[in-house]
């Protein structure tokens, strides 16, 4: 430890608290020298120490103007700083970030604590000498503590979640990092107290992880937080999990959820996605951003929009959808802070939609319309946004629910997407479809009208007429049957490409590990034919194949290993059933079939037996349904494997996306099985490509200006 801190500055304001003594007499017994610096004591010479701590029980409100310019010239000339408990309070005042830690005081935790790092700067300096990501720096005991919950710093990485006893608390974030001039600071805000007794296991991973931070600080690099689409794709490289997708859309690390903002512009796809830049796990939304020429090699771009500190969105920036309102690309989207979330609008300031102007009267709608559901997160669950220009007026689409009726979806108009007239509610469900509808999408495809919604839990999908601005249905449906929800849709020329989002069935903890979270559908083209909801997998796909086999195979009782295998596959089946009583199609196979993911279709089901599909026991094992029991001739299935995806399509009907996370190295086998009779299959199978290039980035300016906040 230490070995780069020659020297340390102790800071403190007047009377050293016990906590400080303890801590200071800790350092001067590890470091080179470590001197008490009063900042309340006039003129400070800082210049002459490798690196700052101040560690402090207490929060930081107003600094001397002459210790913080002290402190910002110190860092200026790059020098190191660690803010210590509660002392991660000062970086407002310090000029370091306009936004401070919203989760500050005193716990007393019945088990030990510590941090929980990402494992994307798992093998950064800060963390060295640790074999796991679970770090329990403190005994069970009071614990002065300051944290970002609700918010993020605007400007720092997080480089920890808290871990809590065994269990991973993601959602409290003590560990922040940032760069500061050519200096460097970094803000431990929890569980590193010295002046209690302590174990010897918690005191030795609490010494070590100091002296690492003051090593770094002292003469190191910090991590920043990544702003162009180069430094995002560099986070892409290092997160290299098995189970992570290849070629569908995957955030470059951290989390992803729904698609916004889908839209072609100047002649690329633009798909913005929900996004959390502070690890994989939902809360404090951002606008990801990733573009393709031709919907099969996608590029990462810089984050578009992020929470404003002093805006109706500084708790997030959630869903919403982009429009061309004149030739200016356009964004509506649902801004959270506190308890009220209300529809926010933001302009494109370049062209290749890299940079956004939020509208200074935001939000452009003040209040939900009465009896809106609410929730004990919100005071009225009114959120999500489909817009489209149609007879002089704009169109707009909000998700929300009525009290003691059902999901609903509110129907407003507009001349000018900024005054909006509430119209009415366009549909109310009936209690059966769910009480809170999230994320509607009216779309027209030609001799019928389709709207969907979310529900929590499934897509739900309303076949009928849009008409005397209300939606009469006469179908009803799922779009997906599996892990698919939120689903928003591109329009181009004569179609519409749909994409979702595919969640996750692992645990959070699993997530944590993997280092990223949530992947978006393939774009899925929509239609209306023969009396039916079609859906296709975008014919632009074929793009990504490569290596080709085909097969006709006559099924009895015995598996049939095919000669394919691998983690990125696209399998085409005609499946004539003939007196079989089931049709079996395994993927992820391992040789011995310990591991295996069985597809099983018969004349009137099709099930994903997802029991075998992993060792890791925090996945998801409940097998996953879909009927087919309508649908006549031969069955035509068409599966896409990528990593832990499984998107599958039947006849063009009907669609099962699952999740699955094979462990073993060999699971990549394909066979085929008859059960109950015997079968035919015909079988072309492709392995897949990358959509991700990330080292084909030149030709392309990849280092914008920061977004505007």
């Amino acid at each position: 430890m230490f070995e780069n801190a020659a020297s340390v500055g102790l800071l403190h304001v007047g009377e050293r608290s016990p906590e400080q003594r303890a801590a200071h007499e800790w350092c001067g017994a590890a470091a080179a020298a470590a001197d008490p610096v009063d900042l309340a004591a006039g003129s400070v010479d800082l210049a002459r120490y490798d690196v700052l701590w101040w560690h402090r029980t207490e929060t930081v409100g107003a600094v001397d103007p002459d210790a913080r310019e002290a402190i910002r010239s110190y860092l200026r000339d790059g020098g190191g700083l660690l803010l210590s408990l509660q002392a991660l309070t000062a970086v407002p005042a310090l000029g370091i970030d306009p936004v401070g830690p919203d989760a500050v005081g005193v716990e007393d935790p019945a088990e030990p604590i510590g941090y929980l790092a990402k494992c994307l700067h798992a093998d950064h300096p800060v963390f060295e000498g640790f074999d796991d990501l679970r770090i329990h720096t403190a005994d069970p005991g009071e614990q002065p503590y300051a944290r970002y919950v609700e918010v993020l710093p605007e400007c720092g990485e997080v480089l920890s979640a808290l871990v809590h006893g065994p269990d991973d608390a993601v959602r409290d974030l003590p560990l922040v990092s940032w760069n500061e001039g050519d200096g460097r600071v970094i803000g431990a805000g929890s569980a590193l107290t010295f002046d209690d007794p302590i174990e010897e296991a918690a005191a030795t991973a609490r010494s070590r992880l100091v002296g690492n931070v003051l090593d770094v600080l002292a003469d190191g690099e910090v991590p920043s937080r990544p702003h162009s689409g180069g430094e995002l794709a560099a986070f892409r490289e290092r997160i290299a999990e098995p189970a992570r997708p290849a070629y569908h859309l995957t955030p470059p690390a951290n989390w992803l959820n729904d698609p916004n903002g889908l839209i072609r512009w100047n002649g690329r796809y633009h798909v913005f996605y929900q996004y959390n830049p502070a690890g994989p796990m939902h809360g404090t939304i951002h606008w990801g951003h990733a573009t393709s020429e031709d919907l099969v090699h996608w590029e990462d771009e810089p984050v578009a929009l992020s929470p404003s500190p002093d805006g109706p969105d500084r708790d997030g920036c959630w869903s919403g959808c982009a429009i061309d309102d004149g030739g200016t690309a356009t964004i509506l989207y649902t801004g959270g802070r506190g308890p009220v979330q209300l529809p926010c609008r933001a302009t494109a300031t370049d062209p290749e939609l890299r940079t956004w102007a939020k509208d200074p009267d935001n939000p452009v709608i003040d209040e939900a319309p009465e009896d809106v559901v609410g929730s004990e997160h919100w005071e009225a669950e009114f959120r999500d946004h489909c817009i489209w220009y149609a007879d002089g007026l704009w169109h707009h689409l909000i998700g929300s629910g009525i009290t003691d009726a059902g999901g609903a979806v509110f129907y407003y108009t507009s001349p000018d997407l900024r005054e909006w007239e509430y119209v009415g509610p366009l549909l109310v469900g009936d209690g059966e479809t769910g009480a809170m509808w999230e994320c509607p999408e009216l779309l027209d495809l030609g001799d019928r009208d389709l709207l969907h919604v979310s529900n929590y839990e499934e897509v739900v999908y309303f076949l009928g007429e849009f008409t005397d601005n209300e939606f009469h249905p006469d179908e009803r449906g799922l779009l997906d049957y599996g892990d698919f929800y939120a689903p928003q849709s591109l329009f181009e020329d004569d179609r519409s490409l749909t994409w979702g989002w595919l969640t996750e069935a692992r645990d959070e903890s699993a997530q944590w590990d993997a280092g990223w979270s949530g992947a978006l559908s393939l774009p899925r083209e929509l239609t209306y034919e023969d009396g039916h909801l079609r859906q296709r997998p975008a014919p632009d796909l074929e793009g990504l194949r490569e290596a080709h086999t085909r097969r006709e195979v006559d099924l009895e009782a015995e598996a049939y290993r095919l000669d394919v295998d691998g983690r990125h596959l696209e399998l085409d089946a005609t499946i004539h059933i003939g007196d079989a009583v089931e049709i079996e199609l395994a993927v992820l196979e391992s040789p011995d079939g310990v591991e295996r993911t069985p597809i099983r279709v018969t004349d009137g089901e099709l099930v994903v037996e997802r029991e075998t599909s992993s060792l890791d026991e925090r996945v998801t094992t409940t097998p996953q349904r879909m009927p087919i029991d309508d649908l006549e001739g031969p069955i035509e299935l068409r599966a896409f494997v990528d990593g832990s995806v499984l998107e599958l399509f039947v006849n063009e009907r009907r669609c099962l996306t699952s999740r699955v996370y094979p462990t073993r190295e060999d699971s990549v086998g394909v066979s085929l099985a008859a059960h109950g009779g015997s079968a035919r299959v015909e079988l072309d199978a492709w392995t897949l490509g990358s959509a991700w290039d990330t080292g084909a980035t030149a030709g392309r300016k990849r280092d914008p200006p920061v977004a505007d906040r």
